[in-house]
This record gives structure tokens, C-alpha cells and sequence, in this order.
């Protein structure tokens, strides 16, 4: 396999140096050809893919998280050229629903075995998503840990608790493959992946091979509440909550008052009033633990 590594120096809370030794003492030199690169702004692992594609690239090795996942991914949709993941990031969101492991050796055994299936991506405005995308509290949330100091599981929870006491449930206009509705909504999550990241399990029925999106509509709830909530959401039981309602659907339209931030794959982006969502069946190729696996 020719093989591209775009690593990403400051995803997560570990320095990333040591991911080239790391790299070269567990991938199969008899069976692969490796090409690394770490990203140095916004955006370059997209344009470092771009150019991995062209080169004849049999797959691009993510090092990094969701965020990462999506800039490389975006440039491989409807090419030959397969995802591979190493998770080193907050949350891990794509990489969980894969069942890849969050140990770095034994991801990189998965990509020694290069089985490949082919999995649904999604955007919204054109704009690709690949495990989550939302607008509402989940989307501040993102917006505000974006701007932290620090990054990790600790400082996102810290962000989470203090967004809750200032956010409120807004006015929502939804289309679901023709359906008109009109929600009031704390958060609406369009999944393509079952999960967030950190095993938050936000459609815990969710698919990458159903060619649906699974659309999580929460409701305000107040603090009492909060706690069965998260327990849910946690324990993939969060569609047995009476504050959530869960619907599918191909195509997708939303619209609000005004334009806002939005999250895609948890990177917070300023996006326009009305969102137009679509999945894109089978389009994107992945390396997966075996195949078998159930995404």
C-alpha cells in the first residue's frame, strides 16, 4: 500500500513528535510505503491529501482528530484513495464508530491489514461531514471550547456546564425528505455516526451504510433533568428520554431566525440561516478493523 500520514501536531492534548518513530517501528515496511507530513495551519491536510490523491495515494493515514478526520476525508470522497484513522484527538467521535482502537499500535494494525469498505458521507451547504453535525447548544458549545486555552476531555466538560446556564431552546423550520415540521429545540444533532466522541452516543441506531441521516432533536429540559439525561446519552439509551425525539431521512432541510454558528465533526463554522443536509451513500472508502465490522 502506498501509504500518506498527515499528522496533526496539536490535536488532542499529547505532543504528536514521536508519531513518525511510532509509524515507522509498527507498519509493515515489507508491505507499505510511507509518506509523512504534519499540518501547519487550518486546512493544509486537505490541500497535503489533494495532493496525495494525484500522487496515486492508496490511502491517507488521519492522525489527529475529528476535525483532522474531516479535512483529510473531504479530499477522498469519490476517489479510489481510502480513509485510515490513527485517534489522538478530543473526542474520537469517527474513529469509536469504526471500532478503531484508541491505542496508537493497534490502530496502526488495523491499517497493516488494509481491509477496506466503503462508507456514507454528508454535507451541509456542500460542505462535507463525516460523524456529526449540529446547530443549537451542542454547536455553542464547540464554538466556545474551540476558543479555550486548553484542549481535552476535562476543559470540554468544564465548557459544557458553563454554556448550559446561559443557552435556551430556539425556533426551528425542518424538512425530512419532503415532511415539513416546526421544532423549538435545545439541540439538533444530524448524525451520520452514532456518537460525538467519548462514547456520547447522540443516535445510538445511527448507520454509515443506510444512506440516512439520523436526525436527534432534544428539547430544553431543566438542571433536574440533566443528569438522567447525560446517563443516557452515555449508555446509548438517550431515545428512551421523553426530551428527545429521533428522526431519518435521506434529504434535509433547516431553517432558523437568523445565521449562526454550527458544528461539522465538532469544528464550530458560521453558517447561513437555512442548511440544506444530504447523504451521500457508499461514497468514501475506509480502513476498517475487519470486514465484518458493523458501521
Amino acid at each position: 500500500m502506498k501509504l500518506t500520514v498527515i499528522i496533526n501536531p496539536i490535536s488532542g492534548a499529547g505532543a504528536k513528535g514521536h508519531m513518525p518513530q511510532l509509524i515507522a517501528n509498527y507498519l509493515d515496511a515489507d508491505r507499505h510505503t510511507v509518506d509523512i507530513h504534519f499540518t501547519e495551519r487550518p486546512g493544509h491536510a486537505t490541500l497535503l491529501t489533494q495532493q496525495a490523491v494525484g500522487n496515486g495515494a492508496d490511502a491517507v493515514l488521519a492522525v489527529g482528530g475529528d476535525g483532522t478526520v474531516n479535512e483529510v476525508a473531504r479530499a477522498l470522497c469519490g476517489t479510489q484513495t481510502a480513509l485510515a484513522v490513527l485517534p489522538c484527538g478530543s473526542g474520537n467521535g469517527l474513529a469509536r464508530h469504526l471500532h478503531i482502537s484508541m491505542d496508537a499500535t493497534k490502530a496502526l494494525d488495523i491499517v497493516n491489514r488494509g481491509i477496506i469498505d466503503a462508507v456514507d458521507y454528508c454535507t451541509v451547504n456542500d460542505r462535507s461531514f463525516f460523524c456529526t453535525c449540529g446547530v443549537g447548544f451542542d454547536a455553542q458549545v464547540s464554538y466556545k471550547f474551540a476558543n479555550e486555552d486548553t484542549r481535552g476531555l476535562v476543559t470540554y466538560i468544564r465548557t459544557t456546564i458553563s454554556e448550559y446556564f446561559r443557552y435556551r431552546a430556539r425556533h426551528y423550520r425542518i424538512s425530512i425528505d419532503g415532511e415539513q415540521f416546526e421544532e423549538k429545540a435545545f439541540v439538533i444533532a444530524c448524525c451520520n455516526a452514532a456518537q460525538y466522541g467519548n462514547n456520547a452516543f447522540v443516535a445510538p441506531h445511527a448507520s454509515m451504510q443506510d444512506g440516512k441521516i439520523d436526525i436527534t432533536v432534544i428539547h430544553q429540559f431543566n438542571l433536574a433533568e440533566a443528569a438522567l439525561l447525560s446517563a443516557r446519552l452515555f449508555t446509548s439509551l438517550i431515545d428512551h428520554d421523553r426530551h428527545v425525539s429521533i428522526y431519518r431521512g435521506h434529504d434535509i432541510i433547516i431553517e432558523r431566525d437568523e445565521p449562526d454558528v454550527m458544528h461539522l465533526d465538532g469544528d464550530p463554522v458560521m453558517m447561513p440561516a437555512r442548511l440544506h443536509i444530504t447523504c451521500h451513500p457508499a461514497a468514501l472508502r475506509v480502513v476498517v478493523p475487519n470486514a465484518n465490522t458493523v458501521i
